[in-house]
């Protein structure tokens, strides 16, 4: 069976085909530009496939999921220059006839990292993915279905305690300032220091001001939701920096709740090459269609 993925985020999108054993056939990416030019170029990678059975898609946003209102299937007030009110999934459906699943990226990468952890651990039922990225987001899967009904989370946007050593920064978020996002994604580190991220040795202080504040949101998660694993993946996190945000999350929870092995706790990503997205994708196209049939059933 012929599956397929469109992991859309702010900068890129990662278009794949896959199986219903995750495996991917093929695979492309290309540059976020106008919605017009981006989604086309989508279509135009699937309609090579004539045998495609379903496609999901992981969007940036935010974006609406309530499939009652009027705006499902929108990309609907993001930062993201050009994309407000744009109607993706109604794109999409005009040029596939076939099942397609509409959910953020942070879930779709959240429900990739599930199901391999559900398939080394059998007792795993609830995981938080957390993305650092250009952004910040996070989904949680409980027992297989996604957090939120009112919407999907906006983890990104909760307000922390600020570091001691960090009260002058703004932040950078254009609707808060100093939320988790505005402190803490990418970009931030420019904002800060005039350098890119990639360009900051491990060792400067600002990871540890960074950490400070990602362990807050780990935290919050912990408090909140009881998951059994919070996994952190996006092009800020590293194992090292992960050590980071262990020691901070430990000084924090001053040994109010045992979560385990911290190692075990807060992880990197199982799928490689930030690839969560992808295989979230592919389970619940497979999804999708095993859910259509089911419809289809006399007196289903």
């Amino acid at each position: 069976m012929l599956l397929g993925s469109i992991e859309a985020g702010g900068t890129k999108f990662v278009c794949a085909v896959g199986d219903e054993n995750y495996q991917v056939k093929e695979q492309i990416q290309y540059p976020t530009t106008s919605p017009e030019e981006t989604i086309q170029k989508s279509i135009d990678f699937f309609k090579r496939f004539t045998d495609l059975q379903a496609i999901s898609v992981a969007s940036f946003g935010p974006i609406e999921i309530r499939r009652n209102s009027k705006w499902y299937g929108y990309v609907t007030d993001t930062p993201k220059a050009g994309w407000s009110h744009t109607d993706f999934l109604g794109v999409l459906k005009a040029a596939f006839d076939l099942p397609i699943y509409w959910t953020s990226d942070v879930n779709g990468s959240a429900y990739g990292e599930y199901i391999l952890a559900t398939a080394s651990n059998a007792r795993l039922s609830a995981l938080t993915y957390y993305t650092i990225g250009t952004g910040v987001g996070a989904g949680t899967v409980l027992d297989g279905k996604f957090i939120g009904t009112l919407g999907h989370p906006e983890v990104g946007h909760v307000r922390l305690k600020r570091h001691p050593d960090d009260l002058d920064f703004k932040g950078i978020c254009p609707y808060h300032g100093d939320c988790l996002e505005g402190l803490v994604a990418g970009p931030t580190f420019e904002a800060r220091t005039g350098r890119k991220g990639q360009d900051i040795p491990l060792t400067d202080h600002v990871w540890d001001i960074m950490a400070y504040y990602v362990a807050q949101a780990a935290l919050q998660t912990t408090l909140h939701i009881r998951p059994q694993k919070i996994v952190f993946g996006g092009g800020v996190v590293s194992e090292t920096f992960l050590k980071k945000i262990r020691h901070e999350f430990a000084v924090l929870m001053n040994g109010y709740q045992d979560v385990g092995n911290l190692a075990d706790y807060i992880t990197m990503p199982l799928a490689p090459n930030n690839g969560s997205a992808t295989i979230g994708n592919f389970a619940l196209a497979y999804r999708e269609t095993k859910q259509l049939k089911s419809n289809q059933q006399p007196n289903a």
